[in-house]
């Protein structure tokens, strides 16, 4: 590990990326992340699960991307590596499947490089997901994704950490309009859903400075335009889930709103 990495890397806050990992059960994080997550813990108990359940619909949402004929995703603020990464499970589907992996946190860098040196078909870029023109003009980019064929285009658990000042519908649509009819964009966002997700709000922005909790209806609007796939924005264990799902929803499944839509 270099100084020039090590000094870029903040410990003396949070990082939304380690944050992920610790409840992700990873190893990538340092005490200031864990003391977070114990403080979302709180106030949110299942906070561990509902890391487990975004897990879940990213790898049931990039096999129904998959099925659709996608073969080329760029995941934005895609956080840590861990277990079934959006390579691993596109590529296990479709060898031929390419992904770049986006995330400002040179953690991400680090760990991302190692975990796909043998990999030519996936690439590990550190940016700011709010500067796309940045993003969609990088070598990498370039270089794995064809912008004239259909691209899955994830925004993955990261929108709820930009504030409304900082346009993230705008962000959302600068990423599709660089991609042909026949995309896709896939997120999933922390819901304004009870009382327990609107203290987790305050925990999240008094101690990282993000979490934004939108409404159904606010989540709902960064699709418009979009053509949504059935169920619409729904509670993450919901979107087409594998198995048979409670009637009666804990705070924790409905923390997180997901949908997938097809761009016309």
């Amino acid at each position: 590990m270099s100084d020039e990495w090590n000094s870029a890397i903040d410990t003396s806050r949070p990082s939304i990326a380690r944050a992920y990992d610790v409840v992700l059960n990873g190893k990538d994080n340092f005490e200031v992340d864990r003391r977070f997550v114990a403080e979302i813990v709180k106030v949110v108990p299942e906070i561990y699960d509902v890391a487990a359940y975004n897990r879940q619909i990213l790898g049931r949402a990039v096999r129904f991307l998959v099925d659709q004929g996608i073969d080329q995703f760029i995941d934005l603020g895609s956080g840590l590596p861990t277990v079934e990464n959006t390579h691993q499970v596109a590529q296990r589907a479709n060898p031929d499947s390419r992904v770049v992996y986006v995330d400002n946190d040179p953690m991400v860098l680090a760990h991302g490089r190692a975990l796909l040196a043998e990999n030519d078909r996936t690439a590990v870029v550190t940016s700011d997901l709010r500067d796309p023109t940045a993003i969609l003009g990088d070598a990498d980019v370039k270089r794995l994704i064809d912008f004239d064929r259909p691209v899955g285009v994830m925004l993955v658990g990261i929108l709820h950490h930009l504030h409304d000042d900082e346009d993230p519908r705008g962000i959302v649509e600068a990423y599709m309009a660089a991609v042909p009819s026949g995309s896709y964009l896939f997120i999933t966002h922390f819901c304004d859903s009870s009382q327990d997700s609107r203290d987790a709000e305050k925990k999240f922005l008094a101690l990282l400075g993000t979490g934004r909790f939108r409404t159904v209806a606010e989540i709902t609007a960064f699709f418009d335009g979009f053509e949504l796939v059935e169920p619409g924005v729904v509670p993450l264990p919901q979107w087409r889930p594998d198995e048979a799902v409670p009637a009666e929803l804990t705070v924790g499944q409905r923390l997180m709103y997901g949908g997938v839509a097809r761009k016309p």
